[in-house]
């Protein structure tokens, strides 16, 4: 049997670790450092540490893969493939060359568009129709070498970051799982990517979240959408963090962050069009429907958000 060593770290990885367990030999896993988390910054291990314990897999932690101490590591576990998914970390390409068939990775969208860390976030964010997973070769490059197959997901009206990520996920493992046999048998064979078409998704930084009301309507929902539930959106009201967890788009003229009423529905004033929050959330304070807020907050109405 085909012996696998799998990278990963984060629950977007975790059912193809599952699905890599249930038909291949998986003889090791990668995942990254375990690291303070939450509030209380507690230090915790990774979903895939988690899974790769539960079925008695040894776990290798190198702060830096790159270094030649962890590459002569990995080339002692004698694997015939390596497997990625959302390691976290650059690959040199003397550790992508070590197992017979090289590194394979499961991409969230279908290359060569939305190339880097935050696919998914960028799929909606652009108002794509559709998106999907690559299976693909690993080079150095940054996801650009050649592709195995590709498997198109539909974006809903409706998808947020959290749906796509979930139904990304699941796609990403049943591909794997279809394309590694013929992959290994020669069938399936490595195709370059296109020249045209190429688009990048870099890391998201938490402070992205925070909304330009002078931006259009359809901008800013989208990008609540994209951002559901990390890192979140997020504006002012009389100096305090409001996070803006739902909304929905129409028509209207308000000025750009002025809170108001459209329709009979709170509505905020965008560049272009209106924007009706939905679920909202004062610091320190629980999630709630916009009418539960603004009975508790009759001044929002008519007062200015901050960017």
């Amino acid at each position: 049997m085909v012996k696998v060593v799998f990278m990963g770290t984060p629950d977007f990885a975790v059912p193809t670790l599952k699905a890599l367990i249930e038909n291949y030999e998986v003889i090791g896993v990668v995942t990254q450092p375990d690291r303070p988390a939450g509030r209380g910054g507690k230090v915790r291990m990774s979903p895939i540490k988690e899974v790769a314990l539960q079925h008695d897999i040894p776990v290798f932690q190198p702060v830096k893969i790159r270094q030649a101490e962890a590459i002569e590591e990995l080339r002692k576990w004698d694997a015939d493939v390596y497997v990625v998914a959302a390691f976290g970390q650059i690959l040199p390409q003397k550790l992508l060359d070590i197992p017979e068939y090289g590194s394979i990775n499961v991409h969230g969208s279908l290359l060569p568009r939305w190339r880097g860390a935050a696919p998914i976030h960028a799929a909606i964010r652009a108002g794509d129709d559709e998106t999907g997973v690559t299976i693909m070769v690993m080079d150095a490059g940054l996801d650009t070498g050649p592709m195995l197959t590709k498997r198109i997901i539909p974006i809903e009206v409706d998808e947020t970051g959290q749906s796509l990520h979930d139904k990304m996920a699941q796609v990403g493992a049943d591909l794997l799982i279809d394309t590694l046999p013929g992959y290994f048998s020669g069938e399936i064979q490595p195709e370059s990517q296109p020249e045209e078409g190429i688009t990048y998704a870099p890391q998201i930084k938490k402070e992205e979240g925070n909304i330009d009301w002078t931006q259009d309507a359809i901008s800013i929902e989208r990008l609540v959408r994209a951002f559901t539930p990390w890192p979140g959106t997020f504006t002012k009201w009389n100096g305090k963090q409001l996070k803006i967890h739902a909304g929905e788009i129409g028509n209207g003229k308000l000025d750009a962050g002025h809170v108001g009423m459209v329709d009979d529905k709170v509505a905020i004033g965008t560049g272009d069009g209106v924007f009706f929050p939905t679920e909202v959330q004062l610091a320190g304070k629980s999630r709630t429907d916009i009418d539960s807020f603004t009975n508790g907050y009759q001044d929002f109405v008519g007062s200015t958000l901050a960017d």
